[in-house]
């Protein structure tokens, strides 16, 4: 039988010391029949010339200009063919044994369109890391959250999650994807730019009958924060506006109606917190994120048509609100939410 051929393609923006420190691990997996590929998204770094140098066997994708993450991905798989495509962010260290786990998963189930690896933090490697840990669920008001990760807080990797499962989203750190299948779902919504972008495209694909799973035998290690870290103005302006945009593109209307309002009333109270504790950066993040909604609902939204279920029906939804649980009821961790 034929291996699959896996292509692991690293979107780049100026980032080449995590090219220098991280491509070696890449590059030292052991699945028998990978190519890794750098697109790059325009660095005005010595990006280039240091893979020219260093690593001539790393094929390049060069973009004209920085289209985002969610656009670059699509201008740069466009041009990539293989049967898998593994999304990999340049900050990530890998361990040998990575791709095979999860390429038999995959391969078990045909309705598997979507995998992550467990995702460990890569300066602390007893704990989850933050964009993805061991698998991404959603709650019903469309917070995003992890098996592992709860808002802000990490939880120390004990095996509690070892089990592979079906879940909502698989993070854009270190997804491993049918190419087939991302071709058919048209990629990212490149408007999205970068943060949650991911989310949207497992709905989707969940909306068109397919699976995301979490392969919890595979295991990398992420550092986080490389591009936007927290606290960024515009790390906070992309989640608010791309949630926003996910939920009307992907919600049935029923739902629509009474939850984006309810969301826009809660970005407002974090806002007014954020204005109380001197946070001004993302009091300016909010209410950037909400007219830049605005505007898209005038000019988008109608672009956008696909059959909908509502999220309930859907693998990896918590119907319990967790922002309530977590900050009036003191629930901290993701099986807290299921006692």
């Amino acid at each position: 039988m034929k291996t699959p051929l896996v292509a692991i393609v690293i979107l780049n923006f100026n980032g080449r010391k995590f090219l220098q420190e991280f491509l070696p691990s890449v590059l030292s997996s052991s699945y028998e029949n990978f190519k890794v590929i750098v697109a790059d998204n325009a660095s005005s770094d010595d990006s280039i010339t240091f893979l020219q140098q260093n690593f001539p066997t790393v094929e390049l994708i060069l973009l004209e200009k920085n289209f985002g993450f969610a656009e670059g991905y699509n201008q740069a798989l466009e041009r990539v063919e293989a049967d898998y495509f593994v999304l990999l962010n340049s900050d990530v260290e890998v361990t040998k044994n990575w791709i095979e786990p999860v390429i038999q998963l995959m391969e078990s189930d045909e309705k598997i369109a979507f995998c992550q690896p467990k995702i460990l933090s890569y300066y602390n490697k007893e704990y989850f890391e933050y964009a993805g840990a061991a698998g991404g669920w959603l709650d019903a008001l469309g917070y995003p959250f992890a098996r592992g990760r709860v808002f802000n807080v990490l939880e120390k990797d004990e095996n509690q999650y070892d089990n592979s499962v079906n879940i909502f989203w698989a993070t854009g750190a270190a997804m491993f994807a049918k190419a087939g299948v991302y071709k058919q779902l048209g990629g990212f919504y490149g408007y999205l730019f970068a943060h949650q972008e991911e989310v949207d495209l497992c709905w989707r694909a969940q909306l068109a009958g397919y699976k995301i799973a979490c392969c919890t035998q595979a295991t990398v290690y992420h550092v986080g924060g490389g591009t936007l870290p927290q606290g960024h103005f515009r790390k906070t302006f992309y989640n608010f506006r791309n949630n926003l945009i996910m939920l009307s593109r992907n919600l049935v209307w029923q739902e629509k109606v009474w939850k984006i309002p309810l969301r826009l009333l809660l970005d407002g109270i974090f806002a007014v917190k954020s204005m109380l504790s001197g946070d001004f950066l993302s009091v300016k993040g909010v209410l950037y994120a909400h007219f830049a909604f605005y505007k898209w609902c005038f000019s988008y939204q109608g672009k956008y048509t696909l059959p909908k279920k509502p999220m309930r029906l859907l693998n990896g939804v918590c119907n319990e609100w967790i922002i309530w649980q977590h900050f009036a009821r003191a629930k901290k961790y993701f099986q807290d939410f299921f006692k």
